[in-house]
């Protein structure tokens, strides 16, 4: 319950804004100026002395307002780019302001001249803020400011709060030193360090509360907010050291992000995994059903990378826990990689260079051939192979593709009715099939030997479908004339020591499974992949889940979001509605998407609603997840 008489007291300055008026008053007035980043560097220093105590206030504004150079007429401007940086958390949560307008306080050490027109669009009239005024000449230049005020002197909002003899419980929102120590005066109950802007360490170790963004303090305090649940509450778990842009990414939404360099044995995750709403990993973490079970509060895994096998994806959506992968993310770089490998094993390129780090020169053109003319066979038409078959063929290649679902070719390339018929024809075979398990051994010794004498092989799929005894004993045999592998039936955890029975052939690349490792497709990946748990996050939106049914939607506003996770039986959409038509909810939009396990029904209502509901839909029977968004 919302307690009764409480009073909320909030500063301006990178509390309600993003910025420091003056800071940014500042860069305006001195555009232009020789010495503006020097000047500008000075104001900021001055500020952060005043904020954090360690000059009186009134020295600061003293010296800030004499290195501003400012007139009247700059304020229209200054207050026009401030509408502008409003704190994203305070934007979003206006209803909060508009709801409580009678309890809500301004006590800042900035400008009522612009203070007063930003609040006033989130209802707060000019009388329930305290602030300082300055002082103009004739032609309007800001040449000082009220010395009367008790707000231009050191500690002035203590003070000012004492004056005010506001009852109830009084709560305090800021960033900086002369917030906290209002409640250190006890003229205030509780202090609020607000780092959404700025993380001050003073103001946060003398909280009661930190707070890094508005939704937290409505939270604590059980108020109306625009999503019931503060993001840096969700914990996101980073493993296998992704892309760092992906901790951007998912910290700057406002998450808690931890961030892992390498993967996780099964116990080590168990133990790790308690608490994490959101898992990230690449290739080598196993998400198995020991692991689901102890995720007591898994939402979502996000697998960066294209493979989903190390997931126990039935089993996760049994849970009601939604899978992503980036499957387009890095398709161009292991395209690359394949025509790279195909040149240099087509000109025994390997060979030479390891001559000549051995001291020797062999300088021939035997087994050297061009590209131009040689057919390419691509086993697996997907992504990945119809790039390759755009690219070969532009190179003068004459492209042969298998695959076991109906694709359409692309250019000139040639359809083969049977993987015989495409090994028959080739004379480089590439891989590029998926990680389903029944692929194990797909290429073994049968069908190495339907291959032309002489023709190369590539994998750059997984490491199970070759058979690699059979591979090592065709490159020694001379059936196989090179090999090109990236992945292996066993792969490491961590880098290191590595051994295969590959190592030391003639003609044989090894790359240690780094076909999709370049810097473009890595962020590429750190871009993809959390957009897609940040909109399932925020919105609900399952599109491009690889265990889920996907639904897309537009945020509402003014409306409540439920999202419903249940086991697919007859009847669950009426116990749903019957909830809501009990409370009195009005339905505003609807959207269910079912398979052969799961349905997800999200639903939007128009009308306030009490935890009765929500306790009522949890008990809806067979439910597996049930959250409310918003």
């Amino acid at each position: 319950m919302v307690a009764v008489g409480r009073k909320y007291v909030f500063d301006f300055d990178s509390t309600l804004t993003r910025v420091e008026a003056l800071d940014v008053l500042a860069e305006m007035t001195l555009q232009g100026k020789s010495n503006k980043d020097e000047v500008i560097s000075e104001i900021q220093k001055i500020t952060n002395l005043g904020i954090d105590g360690d000059i009186s206030f009134t020295e600061s504004l003293e010296r800030r307002i004499k290195l501003l150079n400012a007139n009247k007429s700059d304020l229209d401007g200054l207050v026009a780019e401030l509408r502008q940086k409003i704190s994203k958390s305070i934007e979003s949560n206006k209803e909060f302001f508009e709801k409580f307008a009678d309890d809500i306080y301004v006590i800042s050490c900035g400008f009522k001249e612009f203070i007063d027109p930003i609040v006033k669009e989130y209802n707060i009239p000019s009388e329930r803020v305290y602030a300082n005024t300055f002082e103009f000449d004739s032609n309007g230049d800001i040449i000082g400011f009220d010395e009367n005020n008790v707000l231009a002197t050191h500690n002035g909002k203590i003070e000012c709060l004492r004056n005010l003899d506001l009852d109830g419980e009084v709560q305090v929102i800021g960033d900086g030193y002369s917030d906290y120590v209002m409640r250190e005066a006890g003229i205030a109950d509780k202090f609020f360090a607000y780092t959404e802007n700025v993380h001050r360490e003073k103001a946060a170790s003398n909280a009661d509360y930190v707070t890094p963004n508005l939704d937290e303090f409505l939270f604590v305090n059980d108020l109306p907010r625009n999503i019931s649940y503060p993001k840096n509450r969700i914990k996101i778990l980073l493993l296998e050291n992704v892309h760092p842009a992906a901790f951007d990414n998912l910290s700057q939404d406002g998450f808690s992000v931890e961030l892992v360099k390498h993967s996780l044995s099964e116990d080590e995750l168990i133990e790790k995994i308690k608490g994490v709403h959101v898992l990230g990993i690449r290739s080598k973490t196993q998400v198995t059903q020991k692991v689901i079970e102890a995720a007591n509060k898994l939402l979502v895994v996000g697998a960066f990378c294209i493979g989903t096998t190390q997931i126990d994806l039935d089993y996760c959506k049994r849970k009601g826990i939604v899978v992503f992968n980036a499957p387009y993310s890095n398709t161009r770089s292991v395209v690359e990689l394949a025509i790279a490998e195909i040149v240099m094993l087509m000109r025994s390129v390997f060979p030479r260079s390891t001559e000549i780090h051995g001291g020797q020169w062999n300088k021939t053109a035997i087994n050297s051939r061009e590209i131009r003319g040689k057919n390419l066979g691509i086993v697996g038409y997907g992504n990945i192979g119809k790039q390759l078959s755009v690219l070969a063929e532009a190179m003068g290649m004459r492209v042969y593709y298998y695959d076991v679902n109906d694709q359409l070719a692309l250019g000139n390339a040639v359809r083969c009715n049977t993987l015989e018929n495409l090994l028959n024809v080739s004379d480089v075979v590439t891989l590029h099939i998926d990680d389903n398990k029944v692929n194990k051994n797909f290429i073994g010794e049968r069908e190495i030997n339907q291959m032309r004498d002489g023709a190369m092989l590539i994998n750059l799929s997984r490491g199970f479908v070759v058979d690699i005894p059979a591979l090592v004993n065709a490159l020694k045999s001379g059936k196989l004339g090179g090999a090109a592998v990236d992945v292996y039936p066993e792969e490491p955890r961590s880098n290191g020591a590595f051994k295969t029975e590959l190592q030391g052939l003639t003609n044989v690349i090894l790359t240690p499974h780094v076909g999709g490792s370049t810097e473009e497709a890595q962020r590429d990946i750190a871009d993809f992949v959390p957009n897609k748990i940040m909109d399932y996050i925020n919105s609900g939106n399952t599109v491009d889940a690889v265990n889920f049914p996907n639904i897309r939607l537009p945020k509402q506003t003014n409306a409540h979001r439920f999202l419903h996770i249940h086991k697919n039986v007859p009847g669950i959409m009426a116990k749903i509605n019957e909830v809501c038509a009990k409370y009195g909810l009005n339905i505003t939009g609807q959207y269910l998407s079912t398979d052969s396990e799961v349905g997800y029904v999200i639903t939007d209502l128009d009308k306030e609603y009490n935890k009765e509901v929500v306790k009522a839909l949890k008990k809806v029977e067979n439910t597996i997840k049930f959250r409310v968004l918003y």
